[in-house]
């Protein structure tokens, strides 16, 4: 599946728990996207959920932006380094993002980075996400 595709079904199912979480404050919409709750309560919201796995290992993950603002990809490509084609990149050069490199492409590799995990950063940035 595209990246794109990925994100457009993703933003869908986001979307269906925003609209249950209707009269909510922002702070216990921002409780509810926890992992812990979100596996629970949302079980189909991501496959990782059914392996009781996270995508960062961090102990206070929180889901709300689990497609992250800051990652940028073409599926098409976006340019070319060194005769491979660059895919995806961190728009804020995160210190703790890496890149994917592979025979002819190159991918930004976003697992070490937790920052759009946080709810401070969610909080931070909950009026500019997803809705």
């Amino acid at each position: 599946m595209r990246y794109d595709e990925w994100f457009k079904i993703h933003q869908q199912k986001h979307q269906q728990v925003l609209a249950a979480l209707e009269g909510k404050s922002i702070d216990e919409i921002i409780d509810y996207f926890d992992y812990e709750n979100m596996q629970f309560h949302e079980p189909n919201f991501c496959p990782l959920y059914k392996e009781n796995k996270k995508c960062h290992d961090m102990k206070e993950l929180n889901c709300y932006l689990c497609g992250c603002p800051n990652f940028r990809y073409d599926d098409e490509g976006m340019e070319t380094e060194a005769s491979k084609t660059l895919y995806s990149k961190c728009a804020i050069h995160s210190k703790d993002g890496k890149q994917f490199i592979t025979e002819d492409a190159i991918h930004h590799d976003c697992s070490e980075c937790i920052l759009p995990h946080t709810k401070e950063y969610v909080k931070k940035y909950f009026y500019k996400a997803w809705k």
